[in-house]
């Protein structure tokens, strides 16, 4: 109850200084009146075009938007970014491709064979050139959950090391016992997903646990997308971070099996998928032996990949506390191209994630004519590798080139509002941190409000850059478009998420569209700027809330950095 108490107290003090700052609409603010549509539009159209070639790392669409990138923070009068002098940070990848796979199960004198990609889609990033794993046991470990706070796990007195395990994606979804209509909130969030409900932690548990493989089943509604998206995301070149060895610790073979090709595994193992989905939902759930073996085997191309983070730095003009910083993150890679492809083949993620390089680099505008400067620092963070896996984000993190504990958050913008204006805006993970208390207050000054996730179960707060700072402790905003369109009808904006991940999200199509509407995302925009500017000019640090998982590590960051 005192660290209630203490929390209590110390929002109250956080408002009131929110409060107490200007109350004048932030859209009239002199800077950020150069935040406009058309600037907007401008360099979403030049990053999207086919002469940046999908923006992926380690490809001439690399060194075109690195050179784009920096020539517009040079052009604003910014500082670089690294305390080198340059505008780089080089973030050290291992590009690799699958270039043969091949999967089958044994079960009796039966073989079922797995046909890529159509059956499944595997991946080894044991940054070794050929795995293969013979006469491997498969298991089902239901959810693949390990979760003490909750009294969950899925691997309960069975030794996994040297099997292959088939999961289920996303977290548990366990009815709740008063409505079994609902998910029980008591358990993984109820409809929010968690980590454990994210691919990465599954095949970090699988590692964890020593399974030579691991196949998740995917299906489209827990998982977010459809299987299409997988292929083509896994069926490309993939990245990680480069390492020093072979990580010999992770499971040799990460891979997703489609639905159907599962279905067929069990009920040649005797088994009925659907009764052990359901049976997976229980605490007192235990891993499964499937009558089957397993022969899989990935070979794959590999390249080293001298990527990078464009960094600019705008220097806070109070001479103590300029050695702090806000960051604004957005990744500037995509997908890049695939000549397999009948006719077009290039992802320009116009979308995804175009419109959020352009949002960084309006902002940075704002910013960079504003005087004098605020008292603490901004850094703008255009980051790589944002699609295979956070990896730009997670480097930043792992070797920053400011000290985190100096850095009150991360305000990280993700695919912008592209169709116009809203009365709300949405805050992906509402309720994490003081921040949404901020971006309350500054959007209640625009006549808006603030929702949560309307698709929660997606975990789209453990799904872009801000997650990596989240993880280290930084407190993390990321604002998605509101819900509610001005002029529209009521379910506009679901019909438009709707459309927009079933035709474009990862695909080629995710182009400039003639019925976007940025009038919308400026607005956003300019709420954003405001709410970097008031934690440039205030006098406490953003915290996590009791409740938020990341609340114990900042707390011990700090009180090392503050004793």
């Amino acid at each position: 109850m005192r660290s209630m108490t203490r929390w209590r107290g110390g929002l109250a003090v956080w408002l009131s200084l929110v409060t107490a700052a200007t109350a004048a609409d932030p859209t009239k603010n002199p800077a950020v009146e150069n935040v406009t549509a058309a600037d907007l539009l401008s360099h979403i159209q030049i990053l999207a075009s086919d002469e940046f070639e999908g923006r992926a790392p380690g490809t001439p669409g690399e060194e075109r938007t690195v050179k784009y990138l920096t020539d517009q923070f040079q052009k604003l009068g910014l500082k670089p970014g690294n305390p080198d002098g340059t505008f780089l940070q080089e973030v050290p990848l291992v590009g690799f491709q699958a270039s043969a796979v091949s999967g089958a199960f044994r079960v009796g004198a039966r073989s079922i064979d797995l046909k890529y990609p159509d059956d499944w889609v595997a991946v080894s990033r044991r940054m070794a050139q050929e795995v293969k794993i013979e006469n491997s046991d498969v298991v089902f470990v239901g959810y693949g959950v390990v979760a003490p706070e909750y009294g969950w796990d899925d691997y309960k007195d069975v030794d996994v090391r040297g099997k292959t395990i088939v999961m289920l994606v996303n977290d548990p979804a366990v009815p709740d016992p008063k409505d079994p209509t609902q998910l029980d909130p008591a358990l993984f969030k109820g409809k929010a997903m968690t980590y454990y409900g994210r691919w990465t932690y599954k095949y970090e548990i699988a590692s964890e646990k020593g399974a030579a493989a691991a196949l998740l089943v995917h299906e489209t509604g827990p998982a977010g997308y459809p299987y299409s998206v997988v292929v083509g995301s896994w069926g490309r070149e993939n990245f990680d971070i480069r390492q020093a060895v072979e990580d010999k610790g992770r499971v040799a073979v990460e891979a997703w099996i489609g639905l159907e090709p599962a279905k067929q595994l069990f009920a040649a193992s005797g088994q009925d998928f659907d009764a052990l989905k359901k049976a997976a939902l229980s605490k007192d759930f235990r891993p499964v032996p499937l009558n089957a073996k397993a022969r899989l085997s990935v070979k794959s191309t590999m390249r080293e990949v001298k990527s990078r983070n464009v960094v600019a730095r705008l220097e806070g003009s109070d001479p103590e506390r300029k050695k702090e910083q806000i960051i604004y993150t957005a990744h500037w890679d995509h997908l890049g191209r695939d000549d397999s492809l009948p006719g077009d083949k290039i992802f320009n993620g116009a979308a995804d994630n175009a419109s959020g390089v352009a949002a960084l680099l309006e902002i940075a505008k704002a910013f960079a004519k504003l005087q004098p400067p605020p008292k603490r620092s901004i850094l703008f963070l255009a980051l790589t590798a944002e699609e295979q896996g956070l990896l730009g984000a997670k480097y930043y993190a792992e070797h920053p080139l400011y000290p985190l504990a100096e850095t009150l958050a991360d305000i990280n913008m993700d695919v912008i509002n592209l169709w116009g204006p809203t009365h709300d805006i949405t805050s992906v993970g509402l309720g994490q941190s003081t921040l949404d208390d901020l971006l309350r207050e500054v959007a209640q000054v625009q006549g808006r409000v603030v929702i949560p996730d309307a698709e929660p179960e997606k975990g789209l707060f453990y799904r872009s850059d801000h997650f990596e700072f989240a993880k280290q402790g930084v407190p993390a905003l990321n604002v998605k478009a509101g819900v509610s369109y001005v002029g529209k009808p009521e379910d506009f904006g679901r019909l438009k998420r709707e459309e927009y991940t079933q035709n474009d999200y990862h695909k080629v199509s995710d182009q400039v569209k003639p019925d976007w509407d940025l009038t919308g995302a400026v607005e956003d925009l300019k709420l954003l700027w405001e709410v970097g500017h008031r934690l440039a000019e205030g006098d406490r640090f953003p915290e996590w809330t009791p409740s938020s998982e990341f609340r114990e590590r900042r707390e011990a960051m700090l009180k090392k950095y503050r004793p």
